[in-house]
């Protein structure tokens, strides 16, 4: 190209931590290596839409030199995840036009990387996607963005929880994030000491969780017990539990009340709905060294001219995925027969039937 390339970057989806550290990565990398320019595209494809962008550059952030975007959770660029992209597609396809942009980069969960490349290949866009997720869900990747920081959000709660529920005796009931996948509340279970951990791969027996909930009672003389609950779970069979009551609200409260009415001496319940305190926060280690290798990758690849695919960290380093082998794979699920699994049964805690 006879002028500088015009890289546009943005964030879809919901937010988490880690997401302003790959911005970081891929201004830096694409200035100060290619001499490119970036603009950052707010709000995702509504940005898009309304044809706005920042010029962005490697101190555009510093206070007296200190630059702020490693340590700071949510996006500068703001996010969106809701709207019907797809029905303004020949819109927004115009407006990318429009802003001379010659490469995007959308950093997304499995939902928001697959409209955007949809978008690229009718736009005949060159499109890079890098994955973010607390659920780790997104298929043909062992990391994405912000998980692993949702992780010690969640065992920072359960190490609090843990003394409060001892000092008062009590089943202390925590809910998590996880519709479809039992990530968060499998890796943080384990590692915050759960007696029992729900998920939504894994059907549950109400019956045995009290069971299990008066073993330690009864042999260990345990009085308090955490229970962690993915807000997706189902139940095995509970038709004798609260038959009138459909877990249609909160998993955890529907759960504590079902743990007070089956339990064979009194119990007393709380409950804690952990929300979108599991998105917030200052990204780990792990999440920004991950963010670094994404954005660096994200930009290379622009750079070798390839589109449609998307970066992931497979056997402890960074590849290229085609974005339609993502797409064509379903969302990553905990396996109810996996080493983790195996490991928490083995720790003794309750996983379901």
């Amino acid at each position: 190209m006879n002028r500088q390339t015009r890289l546009g970057i943005l964030t879809s989806g919901g937010d988490c931590p880690g997401l302003n550290a790959v911005i970081r990565a891929v201004v830096s990398h694409a200035t100060l290596t290619y001499d490119w320019q970036v603009f950052g595209i707010p709000y995702a494809t509504q940005g898009l839409l309304e044809r706005q962008m920042i010029p962005l550059h490697v101190h555009s952030f510093d206070l007296r030199g200190i630059d702020p975007l490693l340590s700071m959770g949510g996006t500068i660029l703001g996010t969106i995840n809701k709207g019907n992209t797809l029905a303004c597609m020949d819109e927004i396809i115009s407006s990318y036009q429009a802003l001379g942009l010659d490469a995007l980069i959308g950093i997304g969960g499995d939902g928001s990387i697959a409209i955007l490349s949809q978008l690229a290949l009718q736009g005949n866009w060159q499109f890079i996607a890098i994955p973010k997720t607390i659920d780790h869900d997104v298929a043909l990747t062992e990391r994405t963005i912000g998980f692993d920081t949702a992780v010690n959000t969640i065992t920072d709660a359960l190490n609090r929880l843990t003394f409060t529920a001892a000092s008062h005796d009590r089943v202390m009931v925590v809910e998590v994030m996880g519709h479809e996948a039992g990530h968060l509340a499998l890796h943080s279970g384990i590692a915050g000491g759960a007696d029992v951990i729900l998920i939504p791969e894994i059907p549950y027996s109400i019956e045995t969780v009290c069971g299990h909930l008066a073993e330690l009672h009864d042999r260990w003389q345990r009085k308090f017990a955490i229970v962690l609950v993915a807000e997706g779970i189902h139940p095995a069979h509970d038709a004798n539990y609260l038959p009138h009551q459909k877990p249609s609200g909160s998993r955890g409260q529907y759960i504590a009340d079902c743990i007070a009415k089956c339990s064979a001496y009194p119990v007393d319940t709380r409950v804690s709905v952990l929300g979108y305190i599991q998105r917030g926060g200052i990204p780990s280690a792990l999440d920004r060294l991950t963010a670094a290798a994404f954005g660096k990758t994200a930009v290379d690849l622009i750079a070798e001219d390839q589109s449609n695919q998307m970066v992931a960290w497979q056997n402890g380093r960074v590849v290229a995925v085609p974005i339609a082998q993502v797409c064509d794979r379903s969302p990553l699920a905990v396996d109810p027969d996996g080493d983790l699994v195996q490991t928490a049964r083995a720790l003794g805690i309750y996983m379901g039937e």
